[in-house]
């Protein structure tokens, strides 16, 4: 009797294990995207005309050669700003010191082999260890919508906007722009 009872516990156990590993060689089912990861962005080269959506614009015309360019992102929903940067294909660059709380290059601007002339005449090099100089430096500009431009409260990687809100990467240079022009 004990012999058929081992041969019973044996059939029991092996038919156990063989369920436990056909459980685990079945595919998982495919998860199912939700809202957020099938919407689509639509981003155009313009400022948005309303609160339909985000503006980003990056302004460096104050640098020789630099250029100004603004975005729309249209979206009903808070969008980072991180992500709306990265939407409009925008890099930036931070420091050694305050690495991206502080924004020292906007695309690559300025470069650091590239000459910022100061006021009193001499040539000025970023590059991007400390704080920017106080003379030609990066600012972050938020404005709400219906609002006033303002210098952002926070950095990047944490700022939040709104459908209706802006946003710009402003690079003033001996003063000159001291605020965004619109």
């Amino acid at each position: 009797m004990t012999s058929t009872l081992r041969a019973a516990a044996a059939a029991t156990a092996s038919a156990a294990l063989l369920l436990t590993l056909a459980a685990c060689s079945s595919p998982a089912p495919e998860p199912t995207p939700s809202a957020t990861e099938t919407k689509s962005v639509v981003v155009l080269d313009r400022a948005c005309a309303d609160d339909s959506g985000v503006t980003v614009a990056i302004d460096a015309s104050a640098l020789e050669d630099g250029d100004s360019k603004a975005w729309c992102i249209g979206t009903d929903e808070n969008l980072a700003a991180a992500d709306a940067l990265t939407l409009v294909n925008v890099t930036t660059e931070g420091t050694d010191e305050y690495g991206d709380q502080v924004v020292c290059r906007v695309n690559g601007v300025p470069a650091e082999d590239v000459a910022i002339p100061a006021e009193d005449g001499s040539d000025y090099f970023e590059t991007c260890q400390s704080m920017p100089a106080a003379f030609a430096y990066w600012s972050i500009w938020t404005k709400p919508a219906g609002g006033e431009w303002g210098y952002a409260q926070e950095g990047l990687s944490t700022l939040q906007l709104a459908p209706g809100d802006a946003l710009e990467l402003l690079f003033t240079l001996n003063g000159e722009p001291a605020a965004p022009a619109s």
